[in-house]
């Protein structure tokens, strides 16, 4: 039950920590084990998608902080060259992501 949680208490995501304390109580309380595995094995499918988008996330927002990084005139001036919305749309997330995923072989719908 920890382990579960504890992996989960590292994002912060408070709805996934609830959604997975639910899964897990459940779990305790099922006295069929077959259903036990069963509801076990869903919960890890949902921890691990969670894990996913929390990923994906990540490596998004570090895309984008280069690309705000990268995004001044003269190298670091006075003024920006692109906006914080202008460097998220193309900061290349819509390109590396997927690739990433596939190759971690995370199934992506993001755009």
């Amino acid at each position: 039950q920890s382990c579960m949680l504890s992996r989960l208490e590292r994002w912060g995501a408070t709805s996934w920590m609830d959604d997975m304390q639910s899964k897990v109580q459940t779990i305790l309380a099922e006295d069929d084990k077959e259903r036990r595995m069963t509801i076990f094995s869903e919960a890890c499918s949902i921890m691990k998608e969670y894990e996913n988008v929390e990923a994906t996330s990540i490596l998004e927002m570090a895309l984008w902080k280069g690309k705000l990084k990268s995004g001044w005139k003269n190298g670091g001036g006075k003024r920006p060259a692109l906006d914080r919305g202008e460097c998220r749309c193309f900061c290349g997330s819509n390109v590396v992501i997927p690739s990433v995923a596939v190759f971690l072989g995370i199934a992506t719908t993001r755009s």
